[in-house]
């Protein structure tokens, strides 16, 4: 699997239209084959920060960046951007979310 981290930093009047820019790359990215999952939270630290959790298959992830729906978000998210976003990707010997060993709710 591959899972990648990506934190957004957005200029201040952007913040309140971000999911709303990103929506539709979300949405057509959710329906690609091999994608497990893509996630956007939002730091609770800086409000201007949305950090993307994103999973796929480990051949899907070429695909997805060879998208047209990814050059078009490559295209209109710089628009609302206050830096360039950081990422870290890594591929994983693991095919999804696991149980946390240190809680259990029964």
């Amino acid at each position: 699997m591959i899972f990648i981290v990506v934190k957004f930093t957005v200029m201040p009047d952007w913040t309140d239209r971000w999911l709303e820019l990103t929506k539709d790359f979300t949405e057509a990215t959710r329906q690609e084959p091999g994608n497990k999952w893509f996630d956007w939270s939002k730091s609770v630290e800086n409000p201007n920060e949305f950090v993307l959790l994103e999973a796929f298959e480990d051949d899907a992830a070429g695909s997805h960046v060879n998208s047209d729906h990814f050059a078009a978000a490559m295209k209109t998210m710089p628009q609302a951007l206050a830096k360039t976003p950081e990422i870290i990707s890594e591929r994983l010997d693991a095919a999804g979310w696991g149980l946390m060993g240190e809680i259990t709710i029964d």
